[in-house]
């Protein structure tokens, strides 16, 4: 198997972006010599081409890193689950160009009862142009964002699973199943809950292993809707996990507790379900003709660390949860936006010396406040009195809107807020999808820069305008001077002052152009 063609010498930047050495690493070991390595053929290579890695993937490509992602998968996945994009991953989408695409394939439900399927709806005036959830199928949303990587330049190999590596002062010698050896600066582990990239590491992934299990699918079923609506009703008392809800053209999303925990490597067959449904509600509703059928666990567990030196995690690699909430796939995608433009910039050796730090600073927290809301939610399902009683109360307190409120900014990732120091309360918290003058301001964020919207129209970015770009607008609807916006949206500075500019410029963006 081939390697894709790309220059052999790295960049002359190769070497600014070196900030540690094997020595600083326990554990890893330095070749003899530089002449026992391969040549850096890549700058990064992503181990799992799910949404995370082919996001990533694409982040990177943005700014001209080399990318080589591998799939140890030969065929994309054939089951077609729906999954869920909640609010802030769509705005993400459309700051780089991808939503409309993505919309075409999807369809969208109201952005309500998500935390622990209380039935809620969204609370009014939600802070975003794209407050729904977008029902996608699995399948479709891996292939867009893929495509979108491979558009932009990204290597995709598939059959390739990676075996060992080994990381040294200049990157990462990767070794593929096959015994084919392959060299980059950095490897990302996007390699799933199981990831090999994250054991071979000798990251630690506490948690707790999975006590519950439930089964999950969609297929057609053979009774009248009145029916199911009437039963389901009647098995909510005692039974939470448990729902038949349609999905268009006769088809049902079903979930019903499994019997016990078992191999989830041994997907669950349509007899499962009949069984488990007829122990539960007296009747198998007559189903048939699966799209797909799965089951999942309890288990939650998050990687001690997010790097160790030239290797590095990002999705469900680096944490898993239970799916309720919908959360898992958007959160690995966000790690792919947050991670992607700081590595690109300590590729191309202008990131400031704290800059890829700031991944594990700012993401592991927002991944310990997931797990920790999908433990509520789990225990909000179960049917011992005392969770019962506790979801009877919360139901109640979601009638008021600021708490109702607050667990929807939670589930959708929009009440995130990056701790940058004091400040207003914007700072550190996305920017919603604001009119400007030309336009849009998320159609501006396309190419993955930082953005300085100045309304004074006095201030400049100088010698950053190779990494940031620069909108004077007096008119953009905002109660502060200027803000200066990172590549993933978040802002980075509020004020009117070309120093204090200066210095938040050099923080995130590193040391002018000469």
């Amino acid at each position: 198997m081939h390697s894709p063609q790309f220059p052999a010498e790295p960049p002359s930047n190769d070497g600014v972006e070196h900030d540690f050495t094997a020595g600083d690493v326990p554990g890893l070991r330095s070749p003899a010599s530089g002449a026992d390595r391969a040549p850096l053929v890549f700058d990064v290579i992503i181990a799992g081409c799910g949404p995370t890695g082919a996001m990533l993937a694409a982040e990177l490509r943005l700014h001209d890193v080399r990318v080589l992602v591998l799939e140890k998968e030969t065929e994309p996945k054939s089951f077609v689950r729906i999954v869920g994009l909640h609010i802030r991953s769509l705005e993400l989408m459309a700051m780089r160009g991808l939503l409309d695409r993505i919309l075409e394939h999807g369809r969208q439900r109201p952005a309500g009862g998500f935390f622990a399927a209380i039935p809620k709806p969204a609370p009014k005036g939600l802070d975003s142009a794209h407050a729904y959830l977008l029902g996608i199928p699995q399948p479709v949303i891996e292939h867009l964002l893929e495509e979108h990587a491979i558009e932009l330049g990204a290597q995709v190999r598939r059959g390739c699973a990676v075996a060992g590596f080994e990381q040294d002062d200049e990157g990462v010698t990767v070794e593929l199943a096959g015994g084919e050896q392959l060299r980059s600066r950095y490897l990302i582990g996007c390699d799933g809950g199981r990831s090999t990239v994250r054991k071979l590491l000798g990251v630690g992934f506490p948690g707790e292993p999975s006590r519950t299990e439930t089964l999950m699918g969609e297929m057609e079923v053979g009774v009248p809707q009145e029916e199911i609506t009437a039963k389901v009703t009647e098995i909510h008392e005692t039974h939470q996990p448990f729902w038949l809800r349609p999905f268009g053209e006769g088809v049902y999303s079903v979930v019903v507790p499994a019997a016990g925990v078992s191999d989830r490597a041994e997907p669950p067959t349509l007899e499962d379900f009949k069984q488990r449904l007829r122990t539960i509600a007296g009747t198998d509703f007559g189903v048939h003709s699966p799209r797909w059928l799965s089951r999942f666990g309890d288990a939650t567990r998050l990687a001690e660390r997010y790097r160790v030196g030239r290797v590095l995690l990002a999705g469900d690699a680096a944490h898993i949860h239970p799916p309720i909430g919908g959360q898992g796939l958007n959160l690995g995608v966000q790690d792919a936006f947050n991670l992607g433009w700081k590595l690109a910039a300590q590729i191309r050796g202008w990131a400031p010396e704290t800059l890829l730090d700031t991944y594990q600073a700012e993401r592991h927290p927002v991944a310990e406040d997931v797990l920790d809301n999908t433990r509520a939610q789990m225990e909000l399902l179960s049917t011992e009195p005392g969770p019962r009683a506790v979801r009877r109360l919360l139901t109640e307190l979601m009638d008021f809107d600021e708490v109702n409120r607050h667990l929807i900014e939670k589930i959708t990732a929009i009440g995130i807020r990056y701790d940058f120091g004091a400040g207003p309360d914007l700072l550190g918290r996305r920017l919603r999808d604001i009119d400007v003058k030309q336009g849009h301001l998320y159609g501006l964020l396309h190419r993955g820069r930082g953005l300085l919207l100045d309304r004074t129209e006095r201030l400049t970015v100088g010698g950053w305008s190779d990494r940031v770009d620069y909108l004077a607008d007096p008119t953009a609807v905002l109660d502060v001077p200027c803000v200066l916006l990172r590549p993933d949206g978040h802002v980075a500075w509020i004020g009117d002052d070309q120093q204090d500019l200066d210095d938040h410029l050099s923080r995130w963006f590193g040391k002018p152009a000469d």
